[in-house]
């Protein structure tokens, strides 16, 4: 990306302030966020949420030790999460229904998986049952929730996000999105 996507603005607010907010205003508590590279200004974006910061040291080694930071935290917080919602801040389009849906689906059915389905795939956001925890626990290196998801995908239930492959990883990913945001502010 050549500088943080973490803060790049997107509808007024960094990526990352725009993900913790839906987390937020969907009713997860607590929302612990996972930074790493990047963790001085990352973290300034977090300034006035209630949120739980959590350094991955490790981040270096991929997205597996992020991910086993957040379930590690949330676990040993002590607030009898029966479920954890994963997301990422660079999916611009994720907002509080998105992630109200997959709650709502969750206590609905049971699943141990509530994944979101977007582009012919599937992926984050995602819950996962307490019961996953120590499998998420367990990724290592490059391998990120999608891993657990798939090996449970006869028991998972998947939603709909349209908007969901819309991903920001590059200059011209955010040039793209901001171009579309420029276009239906005309129309």
């Amino acid at each position: 990306m050549g500088r943080p996507k973490q803060t790049l603005r997107y509808g007024g607010e960094s990526l990352l302030r725009r993900a913790v907010l839906a987390a937020l205003g969907a009713g997860c508590r607590p929302v612990v966020v996972v930074t790493g590279a990047n963790a001085e200004s990352s973290g300034r974006e977090l300034e006035g949420l209630d949120v739980r910061e959590v350094l991955n040291p490790l981040w270096e080694t991929g997205m597996a030790s992020s991910v086993r930071a957040g379930v590690e935290a949330l676990a040993g917080a002590d607030v009898g999460a029966d479920a954890a919602v994963l997301l990422l801040c660079d999916q611009p389009h994720v907002n509080a229904e998105v992630i109200s849906e997959l709650v709502a689906a969750h206590r609905a059915g049971g699943a141990p998986v509530v994944a979101s389905a977007y582009g012919g795939s599937f992926g984050v956001p995602a819950l996962f049952a307490k019961s996953l925890f120590v499998e998420l626990a367990r990724l290592e290196g490059a391998a990120g929730a999608k891993q657990v998801i798939k090996r449970h995908a006869p028991e998972a239930h998947f939603l709909p996000f349209p908007g969901g492959e819309v991903d920001v990883d590059t200059p011209e990913d955010f040039s793209r999105l901001t171009a579309q945001g420029v276009e239906r502010e005309r129309a």
